[in-house]
């Protein structure tokens, strides 16, 4: 993980609750289990706890677009991640 990042801010300004921080702690642990999957690619129980958290961010982040569009488009910049397609 990287220590001196963007979300760093997060962890300082938000409260271990938000929607901000549970996301945040969801893409470090997604990017460690994603490196951990190109190694072993036959972990079929890691790939079904990646899925569920992935799951679980999408429907953070569809709280979070719903209630403060502004947040949510700085929160994805901050994360490096892409807006989910629509329709």
């Amino acid at each position: 993980m990287i220590k001196n990042s963007p979300i760093s801010v997060i962890q300082q300004e938000e409260k271990s609750g938000s929607v901000e921080f549970q996301a945040f702690r969801l893409t470090n642990r997604i990017e460690r289990l994603t490196s951990h999957l190109e190694v072993h690619r036959r972990d079929y129980l890691s790939q079904r706890g990646l899925r569920k958290m992935l799951g679980k961010r999408q429907r953070l982040l569809v709280y979070l677009s719903n209630k403060n569009r502004v947040r949510y488009r700085e929160l994805i910049g901050q994360l490096g991640i892409r807006e989910p397609k629509t329709g």
